[in-house]
């Protein structure tokens, strides 16, 4: 009797322990492939997370998957494969494994990662494949569109939010942000590409994935002056409604939707999935940046055509708030472009989504961006361009230049290449405080006289803690641009020790009035667009000697904190 026991329960456990593998198996439900311009990608919708491996065969050109206690619940015949590099796939099960073999029409270079469950999908297997046996993106080397007479295009890049697999917010009756958004994209491109002195360029131009960072590094490569991040996002509460357009903040959100928002939009990664490098890739000189003087400059830029573009859309659209709203983007984060983001409406509102599903409006709402883009150029358009050249002529001494909020004397001064003691002294300034909505004349590099002197020696600076480009430009009278073209730099980061080419301006030959040279300390005040760089350079010190004057252990400051100036 006791053996016919044991025997019982000898079955009983092994009968557990099948059901037991059965249920840890897990099962391939679904394959899924987006087709980019760089890149095919195949996302494995799985019932569980599962071990793999993966490695490749040649002769010919062969991807091996293997899948460690999976089966295959799906029909790989299904799979779309289209123009992509895949000429057919193919299953085995490999005893408790799940072997799936790609069959390639060229050599590719595979990358593969697991990406966890979120709102929209559970766990997933990314298997991405590279054009011309890279693992990454080909990086193209950007041409600027130039005119006859050599002046160049201004480029706007134009991003449309989400793609691929991530679509983005739905809508009743499943309509998705990401199309709606990349057909509002197309039509703002389409109206800049037809007028003269202006060029769009599209971060994505189909239905694929794009990381946030990958997206600001596409406008980069372009060469963009202004970066456009087009949505149509949805709220957990679909009364929300209206339209709302953003630039980055540097504190925070201004609502409670902005701080929604912008964990929503800024997750995304985790949804698009860029393996593990997911959300992860945070630039790590962006704080210092930040704080730059070009950082603050973009930031000015952003909030004034971001104006234009509100005051458009809210002659046809109900607006979420009266007002450009601010918030943490990861998009917005770009410390050399002015970057802005419009969000279309609520999809997630039944009135909104019918109307952005509609040609029309997505034709309106193109247009009030590039009308806003325009009035933003026609003002401020960057030195070099068409657009410049359409408006006072070379041969004049000046130009005018209206103070927005977060501008600084000395980022107007770097930005026009003049040195904030000329512009004091062009303007009849005696301290360096403006005012916003106050008109100052500025002065074009190539309007001012050169000096006797008939050359200009080159001398070098040696980069120092808490020092900017932008800081080392305004201290030595010349605009960030030339900074960067003298010494061969393609951004504007820079490392401490490092050996930078300066030359002086014209306007820098001057020699310093007795009056300006202090024999003691003074105190100052921040105001809104101050950093720490452009505070020494205005005061002829360095950054180092403010902070320890001030017993400062980083470049951050305050609006309202009140510094001692050592004595120059």
């Amino acid at each position: 009797m006791s053996g016919s026991l044991r025997r019982s329960s000898l079955w009983i456990a092994l009968a557990f322990w099948l059901m037991s593998a059965l249920v840890q198996a897990a099962e391939v439900r679904n394959v899924r492939m987006w087709l980019a311009p760089d890149n095919t990608r195949l996302v494995f919708d799985l019932s569980g997370p599962v071990k793999h491996k993966i490695f490749t065969l040649s002769n010919p050109d062969r991807i091996v998957l293997d899948l460690k206690s999976s089966r295959l619940n799906t029909s790989l015949s299904k799979v779309n494969l289209g123009k992509s590099a895949i000429r057919g796939l193919r299953s085995a099960a490999k005893g408790k494994d799940l072997r799936i073999v790609l069959d390639m029409k060229r050599r590719v270079r595979p990358k593969s990662f697991d990406l966890k469950p979120n709102d929209q999908y559970g766990h997933r297997l990314v298997l991405d494949l590279f054009n011309g046996g890279s693992g990454s993106a080909a990086v193209k080397k950007a041409i600027t569109p130039k005119a006859a007479n050599g002046r160049r295009d201004i480029v706007i890049a134009i991003d449309a939010g989400h793609g691929g697999e991530d679509p983005g917010a739905l809508g009743p009756g499943r309509v998705k942000e990401k199309v709606v958004v990349l057909a509002i994209a197309k039509e703002l491109k389409r109206l800049l590409d037809a007028e003269p002195g202006y060029k769009g360029r599209l971060t994505r131009s189909g239905d694929y994935y794009i990381s946030l960072r990958g997206r600001t590094k596409a406008a980069r490569q372009s060469n963009a002056d202004l970066f456009v991040s087009i949505h149509a996002d949805a709220f957990k509460d679909k009364r929300a409604k209206g339209a709302s357009v953003w630039v980055l903040s540097p504190r925070g959100a201004t609502s409670e939707v902005g701080r929604w928002l912008a964990r929503k939009e800024n997750s995304t990664d985790l949804i698009g999935g860029v393996g593990s490098v997911s959300l992860e890739d945070k630039d790590d000189v962006l704080a210092g940046v930040l704080l730059d003087m070009s950082m603050t400059a973009s930031r000015a830029d952003s909030r004034v055509v971001a104006k234009h573009i509100h005051k458009n859309i809210s002659r046809f659209a109900k607006m979420h708030k009266p007002f450009v709203e601010q918030a943490g983007f990861v998009v917005l984060k770009s410390p050399d472009i002015p970057s802005i983001l419009v969000e279309t409406g609520f999809i997630s509102n039944p009135d909104e989504a019918r109307k952005l599903k509609s040609r029309s409006y997505q034709r309106k709402m193109a247009k009030a961006i590039f009308a806003g883009i325009k009035a933003h150029f026609k003002t401020r358009p960057p030195q070099a361009t068409v657009i410049a050249n359409t408006g006072p002529s070379a041969g004049e001494t000046k130009s005018r230049y209206k103070v927005v909020r977060g501008d600084s004397l000395g980022g107007i001064a770097a930005r026009h290449g003049m040195s904030i003691a000329a512009l004091r002294k062009l303007n009849n300034l005696k301290t360096d405080v403006i005012r916003i909505g106050q008109v100052l004349n500025v002065a074009e590099t190539a309007a001012v006289k050169p000096v006797a002197s008939p050359v200009v020696q080159l001398s070098h600076y040696k980069v120092v803690s808490g020092d900017s480009l932008g800081g080392i430009a305004a201290r030595h009278g010349i605009s960030v641009a030339s900074l960067r073209k003298l010494n061969g730099l393609r951004s504007d980061v820079i490392r401490v020790g490092q050996t930078l080419k300066v030359r002086p301006g014209p306007v820098q030959l001057a020699k310093v009035s007795p009056a300006e040279v202090r024999k003691k300390p003074v105190r100052y005040k921040v105001s809104r667009g101050d950093t720490l760089g452009v505070i020494a350079a205005r005061n002829g010190v360095s950054v180092k000697a403010i902070r320890k004057e001030n017993r400062l252990r980083n470049d951050v400051i305050r609006v309202g904190q009140v510094l001692r100036i050592p004595a120059s």
